[in-house]
């Protein structure tokens, strides 16, 4: 069996590596890679958002399935192209990609069809924004409408705060196109989970919660990033909650989709606020998320080669997935000033002694191989998952990993979980979703 991974980063190599522990047996090509992935797959020389290659790839070479990582090609319409020439897909169309591609197009959904979600406008008139903005004040939050790479997004306690992210994003520019056009959207109250769903065009099944750090600085301070670390299961998500969450948000957006003839299959992300009204969606993705996927992979017992294709082929259904009673954690490694500007080719040194620790993952976000070398080549460098019985036990085994790690000026956070940590749930043995 032949299987195309699409992507570079931490979440496409814990995809190869999931990929690859199938019974099934399968030959996995990643299109571009990294110095990790190339450990498990052949890489090529293909970047991710070169569609008229991948496709003129895999015709040449045919393979069973293709497993689309990021947004950009996504929202670029790689997976139309591929089936239109009958290729096997794990992935969104484009029309349904418009999930994460434009944050408008998603409140619309959610709103003309009563999903739990914060009140919003959009604009794209600056001057009627900034008037919109001084009616409501602050705190309050700016979205680009925009693919931002995870940074499109400015949390505002401040009014001066909010009129800085608006010039920044509709005058500025600094998302370019993407936030040419802004959503500005009530702040919510509580606590972040994502929910990530497999979702075959009529069944829609999710998988274990997680939670994410999205700030750069421990606390949950400084600009967001595209992801610091994650947690899975997420104690806040309780089994009521998943079957509201279900309920109330999932399946009605799936249905939402279908009236517009969209359908949907792969992977949707719900980022979520649990409010003292109950659960509302912030946004969502159209993919796996990183670093999500780095603490939910390893706990999946079901064969990934299995699910992915059941996807593809609409029979979800007919498939259980189950998963580990275990719980994991993953610590990002970024290179010293990311999400802003940050150097590359530093030399890595100890990834051997890292993953010797029994249940310890090191996926590569932005590394590359360079002779016998590992270096970074990217702002998130590497991720760093710890799977254990209990969260306490599985925060250990990741920060022990982490120590055996050196670059130069590497960063990562010290308190991955730690609102997790202080739950009285993070003592537990985890239970069955």
């Amino acid at each position: 069996m032949v299987i195309l991974v699409v992507g570079s980063g931490g979440r496409e190599h814990a995809i190869c590596w999931s990929l690859s522990k199938s019974k099934r047996n399968p030959k996995i090509y990643c299109a571009p890679g990294n110095a990790g992935i190339a450990q498990i797959a052949e890489c090529l020389d293909i970047l991710a958002d070169d569609i008229p290659s991948l496709v003129k790839w895999a015709n040449e070479h045919d393979p069973n399935l293709i497993v689309i990582g990021p947004e950009v090609p996504l929202c670029l319409g790689l997976a139309d192209e591929l089936l239109k020439d009958g290729f096997q897909v794990f992935g969104p169309t484009k029309d349904g990609a418009q999930m994460e591609g434009s944050k408008d197009f998603t409140k619309k959904i959610l709103m003309e069809n009563n999903i739990p979600t914060a009140n919003a406008r959009t604009f794209t008139d600056y001057k009627k924004a900034l008037a919109y903005l001084r009616s409501q004040g602050a705190p309050i939050v700016i979205k680009a409408d925009g693919l931002a790479s995870g940074k499109g997004v400015t949390v505002c306690e401040t009014l001066q705060q909010a009129e800085t992210a608006l010039d920044e994003s509709m005058k500025k520019k600094v998302f370019g196109d993407a936030g040419a056009k802004v959503v500005i959207e009530e702040f919510l109250m509580g606590e972040e989970a994502s929910i990530l769903a497999f979702v075959d065009g009529e069944s829609i099944v999710p998988m274990v919660s997680a939670q994410d750090h999205k700030r750069v600085f421990e606390g949950d301070k400084g600009p967001n990033t595209g992801g610091m670390g994650a947690y899975s299961p997420a104690p806040v998500i309780t089994e009521k909650l998943s079957k509201e969450i279900l309920e109330k948000i999932l399946k009605p957006t799936l249905e939402a989709l279908k009236k517009k003839g969209i359908i949907y299959k792969g992977v949707l992300y719900a980022g979520l606020m649990i409010t003292k009204e109950g659960p509302k969606v912030i946004e969502y993705n159209c993919r796996f998320g990183d670093p999500e996927t780095q603490v939910i992979l390893p706990l999946l017992k079901t064969d990934l080669v299995n699910i992915c294709m059941a996807v593809a082929q609409g029979k979800l259904s007919h498939l259980k997935i189950e998963w580990e009673e275990s719980q994991a954690v993953c610590v990002v490694i970024a290179s010293k000033g990311y999400p802003g500007s940050y150097p590359k080719g530093k030399i890595i040194e100890g990834l051997e002694k890292a993953v010797q620790n029994p249940e310890t993952y090191v996926f590569h976000s932005g590394t590359v191989l360079e002779g016998e070398k590992t270096k970074t080549s990217g702002g998130r460098v590497l991720c760093v998952t710890g799977v254990g019985k209990t969260l306490r036990q599985a925060v250990e085994k990741a920060y022990r990993a982490v120590s055996d790690i050196r670059f130069e000026g590497a960063y990562y956070r010290k308190d991955i979980a730690w609102r997790a940590l202080k739950s009285k749930h993070a003592g537990l043995h985890a239970k069955k979703d």
